[in-house]
């Protein structure tokens, strides 16, 4: 499948997700769904089942607030799961991640003599920029149209501004392929090896996105749990704010962190596309 067909594929299941976020409450059946767009039922409930794993009736209930909340009270307190150990590496899917932090004088550089390789990539979630250096991944985001390709380009330079950028597609594809191969149903294993990224933020915020990684494959956490889990309590709305400063998406799982009430907002890229990640993995742990 190429690039233009699977980004299709993925803007006809995100509107799915939408619509049966909207509609939840009422519950609305495949028939219902396929009008609203435009498919026919057997395209979209096998187009939605190669993507998501599920039929869209399954994955309607995981979303509503009440599997949320259920799920939320069965899972205990960031457990024993949650020990971060000393390297600073957690479990995501099927790939080591290891993350490195910049150090206090490259972090004062701001990327000078730093050459950064960057480009667009395809996902099950979407488009993507995927920015490396030669220590690891450094950013990664998803967008929808020009500008949001753009806005994130600016994020880049201004997270790099003495860096060295430089756009080549071919170059990133191989990242791109280690970070996505799982979430397709054509590959059900990542390529072996470690995936690195490289993290660039206060000691806090570090502590917060190492704490992310540790949340296993499927499962979902509150703010408040994660301040609970890197002992600082108090700390909520720091961590939620620590949270949404990471440049790294998906790797970073900070999709992976609700509000208590169980609602799937504040997320970077898009509630629908926090929907499809929580739920893609819910599905294929």
């Amino acid at each position: 499948m190429n690039p233009a067909e699977t980004h299709r594929h993925y803007q006809q299941v995100a509107a799915a997700i939408a619509f049966c976020v909207e509609q939840r409450v009422a519950q609305p059946g495949l028939a219902e769904l396929s009008e609203h767009l435009g498919l026919s039922e057997f395209h979209l409930q096998r187009l939605f089942s190669e993507w998501v794993g599920v039929s869209p009736k399954q994955f309607l209930k995981f979303l509503t607030k009440q599997e949320a909340k259920r799920r939320l009270q069965q899972q205990s307190v960031l457990d024993a799961a949650l020990d971060l150990g000393l390297s600073g590496s957690g479990r995501l899917h099927d790939l080591m991640v290891t993350c490195e932090a910049v150090t206090p004088g490259q972090f004062k550089q701001q990327g000078a003599g730093l050459e950064i390789h960057y480009g667009v990539v395809a996902s099950p979630f979407g488009e993507a920029l995927l920015a490396q250096t030669p220590k690891g991944v450094c950013k990664l985001g998803f967008f929808d149209g020009a500008d949001g390709w753009e806005r994130l380009l600016l994020e880049l330079q201004a997270e790099w501004p003495k860096a060295t950028l430089r756009r080549d597609d071919g170059v990133v594809a191989p990242t791109a392929a280690k970070v996505f191969g799982s979430a397709t149903r054509a590959s059900n294993k990542m390529e072996p090896g470690r995936l690195h990224v490289l993290m660039k933020g206060s000691p806090f915020q570090l502590k917060v996105w190492e704490a992310l990684l540790a949340i296993p494959q499927g499962e979902i956490r509150t703010y408040q749990q994660v301040a609970d889990a890197i002992g600082s309590p108090d700390a909520v709305r720091a961590v939620a704010s620590a949270i949404g400063r990471n440049h790294v998406g998906y790797l970073i799982p900070c999709h992976r962190v609700i509000r208590s009430t169980g609602e799937f907002s504040q997320y970077a890229w898009g509630a629908t596309r926090k929907q499809a990640m929580i739920g893609w993995e819910a599905c294929h742990r």
